[in-house]
């Protein structure tokens, strides 16, 4: 096998010329040909059974050409981008040449490499001091919030709904008198003030008593999901079952005592203001980060190649699918739902997925600058608290050279941004 690498005329672009012997090209066709067989029915021989020159001769020698090539192909490429140290970050333009049995498989492959970064300056940059305080307020609002959540409800019965009040309801809605789909339940618990419902409507509950049935006449808002009733008049017919509210527990060392393993309000307080500290270092510390990184890839040149922002999109989007994933849905689904197209998914990625790709490609480059490098008693004690986090054996885990590999990158990248953070003056 021979390969030629050289640069074509774009920038950050290679084409490898692949010469590869007619023997292995016909060796891969023979392994399909294997693998295939049974699929093919020649009279006078058993399905499967039919000598490969006689499925040759009767379909063409070319039926087993597309599957030999990506039998033959990928470990090929893969081993020429390893020896030839291509830096690739996209998918290869293939191109065949020659590709005929009894003669050397030709085709050509062209791929963007990674782009040379010329660091601007990182070191004494310029950022805007950033902290956080947990004041008085914000640890009456948290314990607000485990009010709320051991309130408990209280039926009323002597008074019409007030905003604020859980109410249980029937309704059926429609548009020109016409029913449309999801417009209709029993017995659905609204609270009202929630904003949970098409603008209007909860308000319209308000005063509403007991049993009472109401028409309630509402606008569906012009961007809503579904086209077919967005912007449209709709009718609700309503009818009242139940009315209760939220009777909030006095927040007193009885409450602490209740929701927390703290005997005394004081104790419990504390305890709310630490976890807001740590939240609001951690919320500043990641904040600083952000601010560093965008100076320094502000202050770099650096031209991506289009493949490395559609592969970053590409990732972007099967993250987006496993979380649809979890809801129930598919991405075709989600589309149709939202009124939308993959392109317009990935339009609304680009912005993303190119700053993504600009800081990684910066931080790579401060890494190798500043010879920054993770040592093995540093990845052994970061692979080791992976494994108490997600319950596996740490021997299993040490034994992965890909993940250490991984652990070892993200850990230099992680020093990386620290060096950044640490040699800025913050104002």
């Amino acid at each position: 096998m021979n390969v030629k690498v050289e640069n074509t005329e774009n920038k950050n672009e290679v084409k490898l010329t692949f010469n590869i012997e007619a023997e292995k090209f016909e060796a891969a066709m023979k392994k399909v040909y294997a693998k295939t067989a049974k699929y093919f029915n020649i009279p006078g021989f058993r399905k499967g059974k039919a000598p490969m020159q006689l499925v040759e001769r009767q379909y063409g020698s070319a039926i087993f050409y597309e599957d030999a090539f990506n039998e033959l192909v990928p470990e090929i490429y893969d081993e020429a981008i390893r020896e030839n140290k291509v830096e690739a970050v996209s998918k290869p333009e293939i191109d065949i040449v020659q590709m005929e049995k009894g003669k050397e498989l030709i085709f050509t492959a062209v791929v963007e490499t990674k782009p040379e970064v010329e660091l601007g300056k990182y070191k004494g940059i310029e950022i805007k001091k950033i902290e956080y305080t947990t004041s008085d307020k914000d640890i009456e609002h948290e314990l607000g919030h485990m009010a709320e959540r051991n309130a408990r409800l209280v039926t009323i019965e002597d008074r019409p709904v007030e905003k604020g009040d859980i109410t249980t309801i029937d309704f059926d809605g429609s548009i020109d008198g016409v029913q449309f789909d999801g417009g209709k339940a029993e017995n659905h618990e609204l609270e009202i003030g929630s904003n949970t419902f098409i603008p209007g409507f909860e308000d319209q509950i308000i005063g509403m008593k007991l049993e009472e049935e109401k028409d309630i006449k509402v606008k569906f808002p012009e961007d809503y999901f579904s086209k077919d009733l967005a912007g449209r008049d709709a009718v609700f017919k309503v009818k009242l079952h139940e009315i209760k509210k939220k009777e909030l527990p006095k927040i007193d060392d009885e409450f602490a005592k209740d929701v927390s393993e703290f005997d005394t309000l004081e104790e419990l307080k504390n305890s709310i203001k630490e976890k807001l500290d740590t939240e609001n270092a951690e919320k500043a510390k990641y904040e600083t980060e952000e601010a560093a990184i965008k100076v320094v890839c502000d202050n770099t040149k650096l031209d991506i190649p289009n493949g490395m922002i559609e592969m970053e999109i590409d990732n972007m989007v099967r993250d987006m699918e496993t979380r649809l994933s979890y809801q129930g849905l598919n991405l075709q689904q989600y589309l149709q739902i939202m009124g939308k197209t993959e392109e317009d998914i990935r339009a609304n990625f680009k912005e993303q997925a190119e700053k993504s790709v600009k800081s990684r490609l910066v931080l790579e480059a401060i890494v190798k600058a500043e010879k920054i490098e993770a040592t093995p008693d540093e990845v052994t004690d970061k692979v080791k608290e992976m494994a108490k986090q997600y319950g596996r054996k740490e021997e299993e885990l040490l034994e992965n050279a890909q993940l250490k590999d991984y652990i070892s990158e993200s850990l230099k990248t992680e020093k990386a941004i620290d060096f950044i953070v640490k040699n800025a003056k913050k104002k």
